[in-house]
């Protein structure tokens, strides 16, 4: 009798990939400060390399920092980040140059909390392949805190308009949790707190069925920009019966056929120095190592 295994496990659905949150920021060298010198993460060596922009590699994710108004995300974006003392140590030694900012950063059981300086909320674990899979350093979900009584209406539209799963968790509140790739997901965690306007942050997403949820959107009228030929966007999501706004949060939507899908990342490895090198430790992993492969 061959093992039996469940297949099903290993569904992904139409999204493949989450690969970056996109928030503006005022002052590129504080958010230098933050997210390269304080989080450990590297910047982007080949592509937005001037003052208007910077892109910040997580893994094979990235956040996308372009100069303007600060825009803050209604919610939390998960990391794993090896090294939980490490990651404190250079949280504090940028503190000082932070001051007057809205960062801080703090620890809890299983996370490090660490507020950037426009009040972007990170939530930083170690890696634990049992909640996050073999990420060792990545973004495994974005969080979001939606309006009470909208998370089943939230679940049952991403399965339908876009051919992600979605499931309805009530453990601890209730979430609409949609599946973006593998160990990847968005949450929508419904909150009785007051949420500010939306600003504009957006999040990105590769899909393979891309022309199917298109029809879906643009016959609903909530195709919000028509970027190429490879990419579009949507801003709203609605209640399938009633049209009804949900929540608001752009989605930047690309083909797997889009020419930077899976481009390779370098991501440093922030405890190197130039007082400690050692040849070819200069990369950090991002995945687990072979013997610790689950199968």
């Amino acid at each position: 009798m061959p093992q039996q295994f469940d297949r099903s496990a290993e569904d992904l659905g139409n999204a493949i990939h989450l690969e970056h949150v996109n928030v503006q920021v005022p002052d590129q060298r504080l958010a230098t400060l933050f997210y390269v010198a304080g989080l450990g993460l590297t910047r982007d060596p080949y592509l937005m390399v001037s003052d208007t922009n910077m892109w910040i590699n997580v893994g094979r994710s990235q956040f996308h920092l372009p100069s303007g108004k600060p825009q803050v995300l209604r919610g939390h974006v998960g990391l794993v980040i090896e090294g939980r003392e490490a990651l404190l140590k250079r949280l504090a030694s940028v503190a000082g140059k932070l001051a007057g900012t809205a960062f801080a950063f703090a620890e809890h059981n299983d996370y490090v909390e660490a507020i950037c300086p426009w009040g972007n909320r990170l939530r930083c674990y170690e890696p634990d392949a049992a909640r996050f899979g073999r990420i060792t350093l990545g973004i495994p979900y974005v969080e979001f805190e939606v309006p009470a009584g909208t998370a089943p209406a939230i679940s049952a539209f991403y399965p339908e308009i876009m051919g992600m799963p979605a499931e309805l968790r009530t453990g601890d509140g209730k979430v609409a949790a949609v599946k973006t790739g593998r160990d990847q997901h968005l949450l929508f965690r419904e909150s009785e707190s007051v949420r500010p306007d939306y600003d504009g942050h957006h999040v990105q997403m590769y899909i393979t069925d891309f022309s199917g949820p298109y029809r879906r959107l643009l016959a609903r009228s909530l195709i919000s920009r028509e970027d190429n030929q490879y990419q579009y966007r949507f801003c709203d999501i609605v209640d399938l019966n009633s049209g009804k706004p949900l929540f608001t949060v752009e989605h930047e939507v690309r083909s797997a056929t889009h020419p930077m899908f899976m481009r390779p990342m370098v991501n440093r490895n922030p405890a190197l120095t130039n007082q400690n090198y050692a040849f070819d430790h200069d990369q950090s992993r991002w995945a687990m190592a072979p013997e610790q492969y689950e199968g």
